[in-house]
């Protein structure tokens, strides 16, 4: 019959046990001056979000304002369109918002393995309101345009451009304090800015990075669509720029739901972070077999961590329990995000062997290719 036991470390700090067999740190293992769980560090980068969260909402409340006088005063679909852009952008800004106070909550009866999903879920929300507020409202705009031909006079034109420039400005200052950011997280993780783009863990800064970034390459749109449309008369270019800014829109919506649903439904962690995870449970003297490995994102700092592991023979039960209360509190130590760590002690058959053996061949294929791919990038 198999064992199972179970232990979770605590989430403001790792029991005060003996320090484990000396092993390397994994890569995003926040450093000790931060506390033993890390807590100090996501703080600290969710306060870091939450200001990059706040000036891109300042941004986009005053330049949707703008937009929209602008828009109606020039009689211009693409400067409406941009409008939408930034309404819908603001109101997914509130939801960000919520998330990173929500997700904070702690563990209750209901919610035993806390409210970090909360924030792939507001994320997810933020997906469906640039898809219906940004991408529907511009196509509707591109098309109504086609269909009126209507004409603006210069003064209409001169206040949409001038409005327009001041947008830029405004969204490429939220970009960069955005970009800002991402880079400081990659250096704290040991990854490039491609990698971290890739492979990053908060979904609420990168919908604002995204949001902020399709926001300038809108702007630039609309740009080129009102001077086409002034130079030339024909209001098929700004119609054009509508039906891009919605294409845009569309585009990154479904990115970023994309990835809010694969960590909702239960994404495992990191291929490289699983494989140091299953090297550190092989590498102990009285584990002879790791069967199966499974983990799951429970939040931006919270990891569950479930492995089925065979002993060497000769323990007795006191041993067994003793060996598994220091692999896991060693595991907690040096990855603190996992703070939910299940060990099942079972006896592996021949076929479970075969399985183990086929398993790690392929955690390392995958992770030959992602680092194949981060060194392309």
């Amino acid at each position: 019959m198999s064992r199972s036991t179970t232990h979770s470390s605590d989430r403001h700090g790792t029991p005060h046990t003996p320090d484990p067999p000396e092993t390397s740190r994994a890569p995003d293992a926040p450093d000790s001056e931060h506390g033993p769980d890390g807590s100090g560090a996501r703080q600290s980068q969710d306060a870091r979000t939450a200001v990059t969260v706040f000036v891109a909402l300042g941004a986009n409340l005053v330049i949707a304002l703008a937009k929209a006088v602008g828009g109606i005063f020039a009689g211009s679909p693409a400067l409406l369109s941009e409008a939408a852009h930034s309404v819908a952008d603001s109101l997914n800004e509130v939801f960000l918002l919520a998330s990173l106070k929500r997700s904070r909550r702690a563990p209750d009866d209901q919610h035993p393995f806390g409210y970090g999903k909360e924030r792939y879920f507001w994320a997810l929300l933020a997906a469906v309101g640039i898809f219906v507020m940004g991408g529907c409202f511009s196509f509707f705009q591109g098309a109504e345009a086609l269909s009126a031909g209507s004409s603006e006079d210069h003064s209409g034109y001169l206040v949409g451009l001038g409005v327009l420039g001041v947008a830029l400005i405004a969204e490429g200052s939220s970009l960069v304090r955005a970009l800002v950011q991402v880079r400081q997280h990659a250096r704290e993780a040991g990854r490039g800015m491609a990698a971290e783009l890739r492979r990053g863990d908060d979904p609420t800064l990168r919908t604002v990075l995204a949001e902020d970034s399709t926001a300038c390459l809108g702007v630039v749109f609309a740009l080129l669509g009102m001077w086409l449309h002034m130079v030339t008369g024909q209001v098929v270019y700004e119609a054009t720029a509508s039906f891009l800014i919605g294409a845009l829109l569309v585009y990154v919506a479904y990115r970023l739901a994309k990835e809010s649903r694969g960590r909702l439904i239960g994404e495992a962690i990191d291929p490289v972070q699983r494989q140091e995870l299953r090297r550190f449970l092989e590498a102990q003297p009285e584990i002879d077999t790791v069967t199966t490995l499974l983990t799951m994102r429970l939040g931006n700092d919270s990891t569950l961590v479930a492995a089925r592991v065979d002993l060497v023979p000769g323990l007795d039960s006191e041993e067994v329990e003793e060996v598994l209360v220091r692999v896991k509190t060693a595991m907690a130590k040096l990855w603190p995000h996992a703070d939910q760590i299940f060990l099942d002690v079972t006896d592996a058959s021949a076929k479970d062997r075969a399985n183990a053996r086929a398993d790690r061949q392929a955690l390392e294929e995958t992770v030959a290719a992602v680092e194949r791919e981060e060194g392309g990038a």
